[in-house]
């Protein structure tokens, strides 16, 4: 009987230990808790540009000290967001502000651009009187002769794309002006004959193009000269030349 009375006794003792060790363990917790979460929160602090205050825990609980007024606010939010935070408080007496917004600049400050106005040349309009036509061909067949396959009266293809530009030019112009398209060859072993035909099919080519590209047969004709007016020799003999009448 004495013997069961003694270890009723050891009971009390067993669970005061008992108790003792799992406070001790709890506070080992606790204090490991703290220590991670005050790392983490200085860290994130340094890394969000405020290293400049401190940070301590009661548990889950942050209590921040020596920020500026101006850093108070966001030192809160990024320990705030810190993994394992419960809540934080600023300590003593500070009171925090937002950050003063730098002003933006008035209307009435703004840069001004200036805009350049854009310039357009417009071509001139077309001539309409005999002097500026008669020109306006010249300087045409100057920069582009109408030339043909050698020895026919058949258009290279630069030669028929130089009439339809002509023919196009002159479509524009007064419908009172008529125009007389002339053929010139060079001298051959054909003879005056032969080069007297081979003038008038190329000026009757020529026509045909002007003809087809805007102006009615009525304002048109065309002769052939052979070689019966040379021009300075060479390919120069060799032309068509388109005269208003």
């Amino acid at each position: 009987m004495s013997g069961g009375r003694g270890w009723i006794r050891l009971i009390p003792i067993a669970v005061l230990v008992t108790a003792l060790l799992a406070g001790v363990v709890t506070w080992a917790q606790a204090g490991s808790v703290q220590r991670d979460l005050t790392t983490k929160s200085q860290d994130a602090l340094a890394a969000a540009g405020l290293p400049a205050g401190s940070v301590s825990f009661d548990g889950r609980d942050a209590t921040l000290s020596g920020f500026p007024p101006d850093k108070a606010l966001r030192a809160l939010d990024v320990v705030q967001n810190v993994d394992g935070v419960r809540a934080a408080q600023i300590s003593g007496d500070v009171i925090p502000v937002a950050p003063t917004p730098s002003p933006s600049p008035s209307p009435s400050q703004s840069p001004t651009r200036t805009t350049q106005p854009t310039k357009t040349t417009s071509p001139p309009p077309p001539p309409t009187d005999k002097a500026g036509v008669q020109a306006e061909i010249d300087r045409m067949l100057a920069e582009a002769p109408i030339a043909f396959v050698p020895n026919t009266a058949r258009l290279t293809p630069e030669g028929e794309q130089a009439a339809k530009g002509v023919a196009v030019a002159l479509a524009k112009s007064p419908a009172t002006f008529r125009y007389r398209v002339t053929g010139h060859v060079a001298r051959g072993p054909g003879g005056e004959s032969a080069a007297l035909k081979l003038s008038r099919d190329r000026a009757r080519a020529v026509a045909r193009i002007l003809t087809s590209n805007g102006l009615t047969a009525g304002r048109v004709t065309s002769r052939g000269l052979g070689d019966t007016r040379p021009a300075a020799g060479g390919e120069e003999d060799r032309r068509v030349e388109i005269t208003v009448v």
